[in-house]
């Protein structure tokens, strides 16, 4: 009857002590009587007797009765399965000496008996009817012994193919997977622990009554990674028949390879315990083309982590540009998900042209930005464009690329066009802010300074001043690195930015003092101390928004002293120029008539004084500007 331990169930064959002894290269079966038939099996020779041999093979006795005219007869067994290991035991079943079965050797055995023709036939309860029912009683009926079986089955082809163990060990794996193990009474292991069939904690065999965690739909991962992947693939191909899970069958293609892809595991090893064996570059870039092929293709299923990782290996493995292109749609899919760290890919190229792989970087973006559109995203027409969630990814992706502008700005050999190109990539509507790209376009401007006039006058056309934070835009206006026109951009819409604070701070003051004798008369004597303390409040503000009116009538001064300044700098051109013609094509303010209003003009012959000025009076202005943002 067989056994179950904790580690496999195995059956005793055979009754007889053990009579077989090992010279080096050579088995001796120390019977008491002279060997008359030597089996050789490469370089194993095995000296024996004729008959307990042939009365359990039909091939043993053919080969016997070929080889009778021999003093000792010489059999060459070169193409048995198993070699001499498997031949080993069956000579030891053919003696009756004990032998063990179990998941370790029952396909050698199954296909070496059935090579030999050990039938019914020959003799009763003969090697392939007892490997049979070993296999089909009790191996199949265990996880754990079937995933053995199928591991020995690598050795074995293609007999274990023609003898259908291969599948029959698939089928028995690809049911218990796809089925709460605690339904059933095959043994599971998780951290040592063997449980019933009820879900309680065996020892010895025995229930304890203890209950263990429940299991999750992972709990096959570990083991099923152990399978070579020829025989891996053909287990997801029979769970996936079984209709399983996509998202399980991409946790456990996932876990997969990270166990023999030790690229993916550079920061986060997940606790995986890697192969004995590391694979060589050629079989892990074969592995990561047939993972890529078996991934479902959903969104979701695995971790953009995970994928750029994949991604990150195809590329040093130098994969197929299938697999390539494969993940960067994958990544692209759900790159509102991504980290910045995970998508700062180095460029491996020999050209060395940029240090990271802009291009890459390009194309997940384009084929998120393809799905985007596909799944009706955001329109800057919306109304309550905002407040709909379908804005969040391509809002979070711009984030994320002003971020990544940021990290690749400081790379020298990175071009304007390609840095435009992809900061660009993203429509207007994505990007709330633009201080991020303001960040990303100050970091390069710095690390390029070599840059012409017009060159960083194209790049901060990239941004909207308009969008600038209160903070970005007093940070723009001392920046020496942003071209003239681009600070009096920032300059004018910092002043309104500063108008819309005063009149919504004055608004505030303005409820306060109105809702004063309201409060007054309703107050209690308990709220009196509070009161108090608000009108104090009160006061500050209003001795604050004072000190704010007289700051900004200064500012306004200077800005009609400059008008001033290129007015007469105008007089000696063309007449009918002024500020309010000529400045804001000059700067590219898109000024209402009402901000600032004079006669038409030109200052083009005196450029260059204009310029000296300007710099001039714009210094003044900073400088109180600095003092008025750190007062309010």
């Amino acid at each position: 009857m067989p056994s179950s331990s904790a580690m496999a169930a195995s059956v005793k064959l055979g009754s007889k002590p053990d009579a077989f002894r090992r010279q080096g290269q050579a088995w001796f079966c120390t019977t008491g009587l002279p060997s008359d038939v030597t089996v050789e099996v490469g370089d194993m020779s095995f000296h024996l007797h004729k008959f307990p041999l042939l009365s359990k093979s039909a091939i043993l006795e053919q080969l016997i009765e070929e080889s009778s005219d021999q003093v000792e007869s010489i059999i060459k067994l070169n193409d048995i399965p198993g070699g001499a290991k498997s031949f080993e035991m069956v000579a030891r079943f053919c003696y009756g000496v004990k032998i063990e079965l179990s998941s370790a050797n029952v396909v050698c055995l199954r296909c070496a008996s059935e090579h030999l023709q050990m039938t019914e036939e020959i003799s009763d309860d003969n090697l392939i009817a007892q490997t049979e029912m070993f296999l089909n009683q009790v191996v199949l009926r265990n996880w754990k012994d079937s995933l053995k079986a199928l591991e020995t089955c690598d050795d074995l082809l293609p007999h274990a193919e023609d003898l259908h163990i291969v599948k029959r060990c698939i089928e028995s794996l690809a049911s218990k997977a796809t089925t709460d193990p605690n339904l059933f009474g095959w043994p599971i292991r998780e951290h040592g622990i063997m449980q019933s069939p009820g879900g309680s904690v065996l020892w010895n065999g025995i229930s304890t009554g203890a209950r263990p965690r429940n299991f999750s739909s992972d709990w096959w991962f570990e083991d099923a990674s152990s399978l070579s992947f020829p025989m891996y693939k053909r287990l997801i191909s029979g769970m996936e028949s079984r209709r399983i899970r996509p998202e399980i069958v991409a946790g456990s293609l996932t876990y997969y390879a990270r166990k023999y892809l030790p690229g993916l595991n550079r920061r986060n090893s997940m606790g995986i315990m890697p192969p004995a064996a590391t694979l060589s570059d050629i079989e892990q870039k074969n592995l990561l083309e047939e993972i890529d092929r078996l991934l479902p293709v959903q969104k979701g299923l695995v971790p953009t982590k995970v994928l750029l990782g994949m991604l990150r290996v195809s590329m040093i493995l130098k994969a197929s540009s299938t697999c390539v292109s494969n993940l960067e749609k994958r990544v692209g899919m759900q790159l509102d998900q991504a980290s910045l760290e995970d998508l700062l890919l180095p460029n491996y190229s020999y050209t060395m042209e940029t240090l990271y792989n802009v291009e890459c970087m390009r194309r997940i973006l384009e084929h998120f930005l393809a799905m985007d559109q596909a799944n009706g995203g955001a329109s800057p027409c919306m109304d309550d464009m905002m407040a709909s969630p379908s804005i969040i990814p391509i809002t979070a992706v711009a984030r994320l690329l002003d971020g990544y502008l940021a990290e690749i700005a400081p790379d020298v050999n990175l071009k304007p066009p390609k840095f435009q190109a992809l900061a660009s990539a993203v429509p207007e509507y994505a990007r709330p802010l633009d201080d991020g790209l303001y960040r990303a376009i100050d970091v390069y401007l710095k690390a390029h300074s070599w840059l012409s006039e017009a060159e960083r006058e194209q790049l901060c056309r990239l941004m909207d001043c308009q969008k600038l934070s209160l903070e970005a835009c007093t940070h723009a206006a001392q920046n020496e690195r942003l071209p003239l026109r681009v600070v009096v951009q920032v300059l004018f819409f910092e002043q309104l930015q500063l108008r819309t604070s005063i009149a919504g701070c004055l608004l505030v003051s303005d409820n306060l003092e109105g809702s004063r004798p309201l409060r007054s008369g309703m107050a209690m004597s308990g709220e009196a101390g509070g009161w108090s303390t608000a009108v104090r409040e009160n006061q500050v503000l209003k001795v604050g928004m004072d000190n704010m009116r007289m700051r900004l009538a200064e500012l306004e001064k200077e800005c009609s002293d400059m008008r001033q300044e290129i007015s007469k700098l105008g007089r000696g051109g063309k007449s009918g120029g002024g500020w309010a013609s000529h400045v804001p094509r000059k700067f590219n303010l898109k000024m209402k008539p009402q901000m600032c209003s004079a006669q038409e003009g030109s200052v083009s012959e005196q450029q260059k004084s204009m310029s000296a000025k300007l710099d001039k009076l714009q210094a003044k202005l900073s400088k109180q500007k600095k003092q008025l943002s750190a007062d309010a």
